[in-house]
């Protein structure tokens, strides 16, 4: 998809910015006139997508910060360094911050099950809330919250028991959100990726990738660049009237 400046003067959240599809949103909104906030765990992978932003788009402000999404206290000082820097709460926040701790259902253990919920779906509830918060405190008149989930919420995925739940919790979380916080003019939306090239995915041996790829129907990993041009499009005014929907990116993967 081309540049364009559908999100200028925006303030945009992006956790989990520090990689793959994080990072990719971040340099998209950038590139679409937004001012980004990239937040991660890892602050040191926060800094190097920052410098990304500010050798290509350093003509805004953009800022880097630590977060532990699944901490109340780590998400709530976040909001308010934004607040205290930019004077204003962001009015567009990504949750892209997800992570996962594969085993099969027999083997796995209870942490890594907590582990993968308290990140996945509760990171995504916390910073949720944090910025819908803000926003309403304010009295912005619009904003848009959008959260990833994946496929395998839908349709579930051998050895990752944990990960389904964790993202079809995610969908069901959106879509209440979406129900609730319309009447102040925040959108909710959540992007479903199948199978995309990232550092998570790095990790899957070749051969299982190799199999994964014949059941999708473009016949190809998907490129996290493909999921940030989705979430432009839902950031932007462009998707005005659309609010507590899943958008799916899978190449076809589990048509019907």
């Amino acid at each position: 998809m081309a540049s364009s400046a559908r999100l200028v003067s925006r303030l945009a959240l992006v956790t989990g910015g520090g990689s793959g599809i994080g990072r990719a949103v971040c340099q998209r909104f950038a590139s679409e006139g937004a001012t980004v906030v990239v937040a991660d765990l890892s602050r040191d992978a926060a800094d190097e997508t920052l410098d990304v932003l500010r050798r290509d788009h350093g003509r805004r402000q953009h800022t880097a910060a630590h977060v532990d999404v699944s901490s109340k206290d780590s998400v709530g000082k976040l909001i308010t360094q934004i607040q205290t820097h930019y004077f204003q709460p962001p009015s567009v926040c990504v949750n892209a911050a997800g992570i996962t701790q594969d085993d099969f259902l027999l083997s796995l253990e209870e942490e890594q099950f907590d582990k993968v919920i308290q990140v996945n779906l509760k990171g995504t509830f916390l910073v949720t809330q944090a910025v819908a918060q803000a926003l309403v405190a304010c009295g912005a008149s619009k904003g848009s919250i959008i959260t990833l989930g994946s496929i395998v919420g839908k349709v579930g995925n051998i050895g990752q028991a944990n990960y389904a739940a964790s993202k079809a919790g995610v969908e069901g979380l959106t879509k209440s959100a979406a129900k609730e916080l319309s009447k102040f003019g925040i959108r909710c939306n959540c992007v479903l990726p199948g199978f995309i090239s990232t550092p998570m995915t790095d990790k899957v041996p070749e051969k299982v990738i190799n199999k994964l790829l014949t059941l999708v129907p473009l016949g190809r990993m998907g490129e996290p660049a493909e999921v940030a041009d989705v979430c432009a499009f839902l950031a932007s005014d462009e998707s005005r009237y659309i609010t507590g929907t899943s958008v799916e990116v899978t190449g076809g993967l589990f048509i019907g």
